[in-house]
């Protein structure tokens, strides 16, 4: 693989959310080779112009069908390189906060959408099973990442 330095930047925008009992919502992929099958928060790609709390905000809707969760500011950055339609792309990621009400909360209608995105399927996780968990985690250490938010 070419080094991270050298591959194309794309900013992308993320919402971490968490339901009232602090359980996350994350989407799977099950992606070939080299991204492998793996979990995800919400969110993409930021449109030209758009700022990382705009891109989040707009990804989540689209992606869950909610455009009522309120953000809290920015708790993590992170660099990562991976593979988006057939090109290796270096993906710079800001990850904002953001809570729902009900428990473990329904999506919207978002079937067709999921099925363009290649997202395979959804839930709800505690932070104990994302400790135990043998699944792939993005980003890794969420788990700790959202226990330090919480503070």
């Amino acid at each position: 693989m070419a080094d991270t330095g050298e591959l194309r930047l794309r900013l992308a925008g993320r919402v971490i959310v968490l339901d009232p009992d602090d359980r996350v919502l994350l989407f799977r992929y099950d992606d070939g080779p080299p991204n492998g099958r793996h979990w995800a928060t919400p969110g993409g790609g930021l449109d030209d112009g758009e700022t990382y709390a705009a891109g989040a905000r707009r990804e989540l809707a689209e992606e869950t069908g909610w455009s009522d969760v309120p953000l809290a500011g920015e708790i993590y950055r992170s660099t990562r390189a991976f593979e988006d339609g057939g090109e290796m792309i270096r993906q710079h990621e800001r990850f904002f906060l953001g809570r729902v009400d009900a428990a473990r909360r329904a999506l919207g209608d978002v079937t067709a959408m999921h099925a363009s995105d290649r997202i395979a399927a959804w839930r709800w996780w505690t932070l104990a099973e994302l400790d135990s968990t043998a699944e792939v985690i993005w980003p890794p250490g969420l788990a700790d990442l959202i226990r330090s938010a919480l503070g």
